[in-house]
């Protein structure tokens, strides 16, 4: 989390990139996406940003198979966002207004 958030705060969920060169976690009270490098030869994580979910207490997130989005589940405030993923850097860029769902907690790919 970042130094100054000082709210109770909660992982919900979490997924590597197919590439395995990001690992990305939804945390519930920032409402946000924290975005993580990995080392592949090491493992060791080094933090990349916080992106916020555009919406209250992500649960649930997934990334689709060919790693250029990432649509996130807002349960409280009752929408779902979708970001393009960078494949050189794994930052994430929203993508439009989010679409809204009632009370999603669960994304699943078809």
């Amino acid at each position: 989390m970042p130094a100054d958030f000082k709210q109770e705060n909660y992982c919900a969920d979490i997924h590597f990139h197919p590439n395995g060169k990001f690992l990305y976690g939804s945390n519930r009270g920032h409402n946000s996406i924290v975005v993580y490098s990995v080392d592949i030869q090491t493992g060791k994580l080094t933090l990349l940003e916080h992106e916020s979910t555009q919406g209250l207490a992500p649960r649930n997130f997934l990334i689709t198979p060919d790693g250029k989005w990432l649509l996130a589940a807002n349960q409280n405030s009752g929408n779902v966002a979708a970001f393009r993923i960078d494949a050189a850097t794994g930052l994430l860029t929203p993508a439009g207004k989010p679409s809204l769902v009632p009370t999603p907690v669960c994304l699943k790919m078809l």
